[in-house]
């Protein structure tokens, strides 16, 4: 039977798992007719089972808890104890698909079998929705992605072998990423410092007096930086998790947004993100200076194939939201000021190798450090580029796709961009006892890109150096993004929550 060595950040995420904030990534599409069930199993056989092992391998842990875990083929592999068919309750809208959802994400997968599942949902208006869960430790977010496209075809009579390269997928997952991506360089040598830090921690915290200024401030920031403090946002976990989700955006017209205020679709998205985050803390009369993301950040290159082992090659960086700041252009700046930063610093490659020191210590002592990093930020906020036309599974066509990013610790609240075929869709998952209410901050969201639609038409802020939460509001305008359901809105902050 074989076995392999898991590498120390797969350990590390395998052990963040706990029952009120599990470590599992968790992704939705739908469908508004039902794939070919036979040709769809046989897709994930051939393209999931049979090509990517972890999906067919079980974790075996060390005895006594000493040591690195290891992946080991499952004697007793089945694929239907993986694939579940349920159906979704009356009236099977978005609402009850959401409920059914935040049921199956609030449990955990049986670590008796290979650390996946999915599930067929019938019933969801004239088609049905596939929900897919992931561990963490067999793979990030991004590879994870990639992984669950090469289950999908540019055309609906593609056959079932899995194509030799997902070079299609890859281009489309690169076109977003820019803004998150450091110099190729620089992302370079700090991934080989980060890989020192997994492999060596001894040798490379000895050798931090001879590293460039920007890695040692870069290492300061991830370590020292103070914690968040509680909010409406951030409160103690409980065991229940909620997720919703936001109608697709236009990203042609979210893109005029950035031509026009000389900034970024992203710093768009989560200048959007931030004002809603604002609006939610000011119902709750909550309002702070800033809270803090924590963003994965890439570290694998999309123009290469998936290496069969899959695995975690990524790093994390703080991303300050300015939820204290009043006017929309001004929020706006400082998060293009922030991302600009976030760029070219090696604080995501530094993090790589901190989470592989953690995979190396007792669970306990990792815990310990886990909470360190956790109290230091409120939510997790992750852009998943997706394919940029539509696809198909088994034959239907894919209606739509998003996904929920875990967050570690005592984080409560996880943010995911998806893009797919010209709209942008807002995953929320939260912690139900922290926000019982989520779908407000969606409501939130939709309306800060109305406001921030009608900042390209306005002249450029001038530059007011520091910005606090005392910064003045920036001008009204009328504004108007296209998503389904909704119209024209004026842009006033605060203001009442969208009807």
């Amino acid at each position: 039977m074989g076995t392999q060595q898991m590498t120390n950040a797969d350990a590390a995420w395998l052990h963040m798992d706990r029952p009120n904030n599990l470590m599992v990534v968790n992704s939705l599409m739908w469908f508004d007719e039902r794939p070919d069930r036979e040709r769809s199993e046989q897709i994930i056989r051939e393209r999931l089972v049979e090509r990517f092992p972890r999906f067919h391998q079980r974790v075996i842990e060390p005895h006594l808890g000493l040591g690195i875990p290891q992946w080991q083929d499952d004697p007793h592999f089945d694929i239907c104890r993986h694939l579940h068919h349920i159906a979704v309750e009356a009236p099977g809208d978005r609402a009850a698909l959401q409920a059914l959802v935040s049921e199956l994400i609030s449990s955990p997968l049986d670590r008796s079998k290979p650390l996946w599942d999915l599930y067929e949902i019938s019933g969801y208006g004239s088609g049905v929705a596939i929900v897919t869960r992931i561990h963490h430790c067999i793979a990030d977010g991004i590879a994870l992605t990639r992984v669950l496209l090469s289950l999908t075809d540019e055309q609906p009579d593609a056959g079932v072998a899995p194509d030799a390269s997902d070079a299609g997928h890859r281009s489309s997952l690169a076109a977003l990423t820019d803004s998150m991506s450091a110099g190729a360089g620089l992302a370079e040598s700090a991934l080989h410092e980060g890989l020192e830090f997994a492999g060596h921690p001894r040798s490379a915290l000895t050798g931090l007096a001879s590293r460039s200024i920007a890695d040692a401030r870069a290492l300061r920031k991830l370590l020292l930086t103070r914690g968040d403090a509680p909010s409406a946002l951030k409160s103690e976990l409980g065991a229940a998790q909620l997720v919703t989700w936001s109608e697709p955006a236009s990203l042609h017209e979210i893109k005029d947004i950035g031509h026009g205020t000389n900034t970024t679709v992203n710093d768009v998205l989560v200048a959007a993100i931030t004002g809603a985050c604002r609006r939610y803390l000011l119902q709750h009369h909550d309002l702070v200076d800033e809270i803090r993301a924590m963003v994965p950040f890439n570290l694998r290159p999309l123009d290469q194939p998936l290496p069969r082992e899959l695995g975690n090659r990524f790093g994390l960086v703080y991303l300050n939201l300015p939820v204290g700041i009043r006017g929309p252009r001004a929020r706006l700046n400082a998060v293009h000021t922030q991302m600009e930063e976030i760029k070219g610093s090696p604080e995501g490659a530094l993090a790589y190798g901190l989470l592989g020191v953690m995979g190396l210590t007792p669970p306990q002592v990792e815990r310990r450090m886990i909470d360190i990093f956790s109290d230091k930020v409120t939510m997790v906020l992750t852009n998943v580029p997706g394919p940029t036309q539509p696809i198909y599974f088994a034959g239907a066509p894919v209606a739509g796709v998003l996904g929920w990013v875990p967050a570690g610790g005592n984080i409560g609240v996880g943010v995911s961009i998806f893009s797919y075929n010209g709209g942008v869709t807002i995953g929320l998952r939260v912690d139900a006892g922290i926000v019982p209410d989520p779908e407000t901050i969606i409501e939130y969201y939709e309306y800060e890109l109305k406001v921030l639609a009608g900042l390209k038409r306005l002249p450029p802020a001038k530059p007011t150096g520091k910005v606090t939460a005392k910064t003045a509001a920036a001008p009204r305008a009328k504004a108007t993004v296209t998503t389904k359901g909704t119209a024209k809105a004026k842009a006033r902050d605060p203001a009442p929550a969208p009807a």
